[in-house]
């Protein structure tokens, strides 16, 4: 299974042109290095209905990994783990509690993981060192959970359960 993933940068400063989104390009390099194809990148204002709509667009038809960076702190506008809920199908819990536990500041983070038909959603921080930090965390489980979400049985001799 080739590994597939787009990137989501949540920001102002970004989205209007006065910063540059440093979260994605960390981003993008780590998952090239982990053997992923960046098949799409966007850049989306803070807030929840900008994030669910980025989302759903992302999401729409694609088997793989959806990572956001930016807008999971404290701040007014930190708005992106409500609108990744408002999309999300199943949360997996798990992802966003190890990614926290990578750092003492990640106790402050509300990002959230889970999933959206066959794609696996992951809220990481707006800071280069945060976001990648994070992501790497976990980077190690997101290919079987992507095996599970395509269908695809990772155990062939395990017996075969109907939902």
């Amino acid at each position: 299974m080739a590994l597939e993933a787009k990137i989501l940068t949540v920001s102002d400063s970004v989205a209007h042109g006065h910063a540059t989104d440093r979260g994605g390009i960390a981003l993008t390099s780590l998952l090239r290095e982990a053997g992923f194809a960046i098949v799409d990148t966007k850049v989306c204002e803070d807030g929840v209905a900008s994030v669910s709509t980025a989302l759903l667009e992302l999401t729409e038809s694609f088997c793989g990994l959806v990572v956001t960076t930016g807008g999971t702190g404290f701040g007014l506008r930190d708005l992106t783990p409500e609108g990744t809920r408002a999309v999300l199908e199943r949360e997996a819990p798990g992802l966003s509690e190890a990614m926290r536990g990578v750092n003492p500041l990640g106790r402050l983070s509300r990002a959230i993981a889970g999933v959206r038909t066959r794609a696996l959603i992951v809220n990481t921080p707006g800071s280069p060192s945060g976001a990648t930090e994070c992501l790497s965390a976990i980077i190690d489980v997101i290919p079987h959970a992507l095996t599970l979400l395509a269908g695809e049985n990772p155990h062939p001799h395990a017996p075969k359960t109907t939902q």
